[in-house]
């Protein structure tokens, strides 16, 4: 089993927890508190963007160039973690405004990654969109369109970027949009 950051204390009493199979029948290791016993379930991080498209054909996507680390000074996606309380679509909307400062409108779910080395599954959205004015926050360097042809593809900052902008240009050449799942290594 892969742990990010260990659990160490049982969030409900603040006790020691012991990683252990429950007594429920459960065959996962789980961070059980010493004390009272709470079970605490360690799940994956929902990491949630967009493909925004600009252009009558959507021949042009808006990368960000990053500002902070992991891989700062390559290029991805708006993306970033999803926060409690919003849907995995406001998520990617909140991040396409925070990071690129773009506005948009949302489309469908276009690609689903399983990165399960990392415990994180990614989904970006196609989005339409409405200005090519862009006002990037700070975490981002840079906004910029891009052809297919113009992509630093040996820049790019993530696989789950690379992969979806890979498919959306080939559904793009195909004149259709699909739905994609990909497991990640």
């Amino acid at each position: 089993m892969m742990f990010r950051n260990p659990i160490l204390h049982c969030r409900d009493c603040g006790a020691k927890v012991s990683y252990r199979l429950p007594d429920d029948g459960d065959t996962k290791l789980r961070a059980i508190c010493t004390d009272c016993h709470t079970v605490h379930y360690e799940n994956p991080l929902n990491v949630v963007g967009t493909v925004p498209f600009w252009g009558p054909d959507g021949e042009q996507v808006l990368l960000c160039l990053r500002k902070i680390e992991p891989r700062k000074g390559k290029w991805t996606l708006p993306a970033g973690f999803m926060e409690l309380g919003e849907t995995t679509a406001q998520g990617a909307h909140r991040e396409t405004v925070e990071e690129a400062g773009a506005q948009i409108e949302l489309g469908e779910l276009f690609t689903l990654m399983n990165v399960a080395r990392v415990g994180q599954v990614h989904l970006y959205y196609r989005a339409r969109l409405l200005s090519a004015d862009f006002n990037p926050g700070y975490e981002t360097i840079e906004a910029r369109l891009f052809t297919e042809e113009q992509i630093p593809w040996e820049e790019i900052a993530f696989r789950t970027v690379r992969e979806t902008l890979e498919r959306y240009f080939a559904d793009r050449r195909c004149g259709q949009f699909a739905f994609h799942t990909v497991d990640i290594d």
